[in-house]
């Protein structure tokens, strides 16, 4: 078994136990990203394949852009969420729609979105978003 380092330790994982485990709606709180997007990021496993499971929200009105450096599944569970790609492609997700972020891709989170998405990312813990 690895040793934790001092930064794994405080975070609170949720796969500390083998078993089921119920995540209620309103469990966390949102952080803002803009005036108009939030996320809850929700650390699950600490070994060298770590994942993110996490709940995100956008209003219309403020548009952001954002660098994947990691592998991120998000499924649009209400309304729609719209992104650009660095070529300046749209895509437009729908409730049900699912959208794969590659490493080293870089998105623009359209303005004109207005919808809620759950995502698992394979990354670290993001403080920003905790």
């Amino acid at each position: 078994m690895s040793e934790k380092t001092a930064s794994q330790t405080k975070y609170n994982y949720l796969s500390q136990n083998p078993g089921v485990q119920l995540i209620k709606a309103g469990t966390y709180e949102p952080k803002r990203l803009t005036n108009k997007s939030q996320i809850i990021d929700v650390p699950v496993s600490s070994n060298e394949n770590q994942v993110q499971l996490g709940y995100f929200n956008m209003q219309p009105g403020e548009e952001f852009e954002f660098v994947y450096e990691f592998l991120e599944i998000k499924t649009v569970i209400e309304g729609k969420i719209v992104v650009r790609d660095d070529q300046g492609k749209k895509y437009v997700a729908t409730e049900g729609d699912v959208f794969i972020f590659t490493p080293h891709t870089t998105v623009v989170f359209d303005a004109e979105s207005d919808g809620k998405a759950i995502y698992s990312a394979h990354r670290a813990p993001e403080d920003s978003m905790l």
